[in-house]
């Protein structure tokens, strides 16, 4: 099991990011709530990681804090509900607000997640109660706490078109192509980067 990596941040191509590792480049799927707190390439930051081998596969998910690792974990146990469904729900809101959806029963702004209809929403709603009844908030560990490093990286990360990263972005989490056109048209501008472009335009539809 990779519990966490500690090593310096090569690329942000959302929702994935590479991580090298004492010469090792780790592929990471993070939620955009994660992608918003990294530091820039080539900066040096510290996720906390939830591995996943299938048949097929092996998949490395990456969070800036605990809290949301920890509430991955008990998403990805209810019925119907894989990592890239948890990604979404994470990417869409806070783990907090998450767990106020829950404890207040709004299913309304969790189907507003793409992949959730209302009848999974509420499902989840039942099974996430028992689940999150005993969540203690602990103290969470920024993904920017390390120091930057001196040296750039032969292997900087050359930042692609903003707007494409954004769509694309959208598009992985679960919104059709039209509606990652949509959003990411209402809210762009030259000077924004792809994680605003797509913080806003998640914003704009949740």
């Amino acid at each position: 099991m990779i519990g966490q990596l500690h090593g310096v941040l090569l690329e942000k191509q959302p929702p994935d990011i590479v991580i090298d590792c004492n010469g090792v480049g780790y592929e990471v799927q993070v939620p955009m709530t994660t992608l918003y707190a990294l530091p820039e390439v080539n900066e040096k930051t510290l996720l906390y990681t939830h591995f996943v081998v299938r048949e097929d596969a092996q998949l490395l998910y990456g969070f800036a804090n605990k809290i949301d690792r920890k509430l991955f974990r008990l998403l990805i146990k209810a019925s119907g509900v894989g990592p890239k469904l948890a990604l979404a729900i994470l990417s869409g809101m806070s783990a907090e607000q998450f767990v106020s959806c829950v404890a207040h029963d709004d299913a309304s702004t969790i189907v507003k997640i793409p992949g959730i209809g209302k009848k999974t929403a509420e499902r989840l709603l039942i099974e996430m109660r028992d689940r999150i009844k005993d969540w203690q908030v602990e103290s969470q560990t920024p993904a920017t706490d390390a120091a930057p490093l001196d040296l750039v990286s032969e292997n900087a990360f050359i930042q692609s078109d903003a707007k494409g990263d954004a769509m694309n972005a959208l598009v992985s989490l679960g919104y059709t192509q039209a509606q990652a056109d949509k959003a990411v048209k209402a809210v762009y501008s030259k000077d924004k980067t792809s994680e605003v472009l797509i913080k806003e335009a998640l914003k704009a539809m949740l």
